[in-house]
């Protein structure tokens, strides 16, 4: 449990933030500026809040009115940064274990254990110099697990790794939310990230928090276009592999009653998975159209509709309990006639899906297997 209601300032930044979280993943979004790095130093100790109360683990970590103020080393707080800040001198088993040796901390989770999470075990002889940038991150996160933390904080840890070092390492932090038993404040400006990996998602602009929720709910608020992208505007819809279909490469998802058809999708009938729409990639019709090489239509209700003095305006839909935006000009909208309670047909592409997600209690791959998502 995360518990973070703080004020402060660094120079002229002000900073303003309150949110509450679960032991999973808790994802900090904002764009580049927006504060959230300010914040989570605020909860390691590396900045002092002017006024507030931090709790992580159980533990009061600050409490302006009691006069509290853990220092950074009982926090206890787990830091995974960009770059992985390993010692090039020393092998990858001794940068693992060096935070435990060098904190006098005991700990009960066993290095065998964290290597066998992070798929790191080829390589405990060698040193970072030898690593992939992807290899080295993982490495870092198990030092950081290994020194007994109550609370992981992961600071853009994708931010300077290529597409490729990405596609690498997300299956272990896929993982690593499952399984480690430790909360992860993951700090990204990356969307797709962030709906990949958190239950719970903090929005973070100009120092201050906009809001928090559960991922699903947050990504379908309409009124955090702003802090959020309008460009990646997007919702997440649940569901389970239902099917495949070998013969051209497809996956059935079961939406609720609905299916929705994605291509190389991997995961194992009664598989849990998160998918990202944008709603850009979203139109909606008055009904069923046919001769479409659009192979997802959804039957759907519209819920709100944006009021804007631009070209485009925000659907939200509600499909099978979910909701779904999409983004169309305002033209449209007027031509159709559409206004909250009414029904209407989604089309999505299925190229257009970001199927690079799962559900909660998906299955995993085993270190070195090939992900599911």
């Amino acid at each position: 449990m995360i518990e973070v209601d703080v004020t402060g300032k660094v120079g002229a930044f002000e900073i303003a933030a309150s949110f509450q979280s679960g032991d999973a993943v808790t994802a900090l979004f904002g764009q580049s500026g927006a504060g959230k790095s300010t914040i989570t130093n605020m909860i390691a100790g590396l900045v002092t809040p002017s006024s507030g109360r931090i709790v992580a683990g159980g533990e009061v970590l600050f409490d302006s009115a009691a006069g509290i103020s853990l220092s950074v080393r009982d926090r206890r707080v787990g830091h995974v940064f960009q770059d992985s800040r390993l010692f090039p001198h020393l092998s990858v088993k001794r940068n693992l274990t060096f935070a435990r040796w060098a904190g006098g901390r005991s700990d009960k989770r066993a290095l065998g254990e964290v290597v066998d999470l992070l798929g790191v075990g080829h390589l405990l002889d060698r040193k970072p110099g030898g690593l992939s940038g992807g290899e080295k991150q993982r490495v870092a996160i198990g030092r950081a697990l290994l020194s007994a933390p109550r609370l992981l904080l992961m600071d853009e840890p994708l931010a300077s790794l290529d597409h490729a070092r990405k596609s690498e390492i997300l299956p272990y932090l896929d993982r690593l939310g499952a399984e480690a038993g430790t909360p992860i404040l993951y700090i990204s400006h990356a969307l797709e990230e962030v709906a990949r990996l958190s239950q719970t998602l903090v929005i973070v602009s100009d120092g201050r928090v906009l809001g928090y929720g559960p991922v699903a709910d947050m990504l379908a608020r309409t009124d955090l276009g702003k802090a959020t992208g309008r460009h990646e505007a997007s919702a997440l819809l649940e569901g389970r592999v239902s099917a495949h279909d070998d013969v051209w490469g497809l996956a059935t998802v079961d939406i609720g009653g609905q299916m929705m058809q994605v291509p190389g999708l991997e995961g194992a009938i009664g598989d849990a998975i998160r998918l990202r729409i944008r709603a850009r990639d979203v139109a909606l019709a008055l009904g069923r159209p046919d001769g479409l090489s659009i192979r997802n239509i959804l039957e759907g209700e519209i819920k709100s509709i944006t009021a804007e003095t631009g070209p485009y305006t925000e659907i939200l839909c509600i499909v099978s309990g979910q909701l779904v935006r999409a983004r169309i000009t305002r033209a449209s909208a007027a031509e159709l006639g559409l206004a909250p309670g009414k029904p209407v047909t989604l089309l999505i592409k299925s190229v257009a899906i970001d199927r690079r997600q799962r559900g909660p209690g998906a299955r995993l791959a085993a270190p070195g297997g090939q992900s599911l998502l």
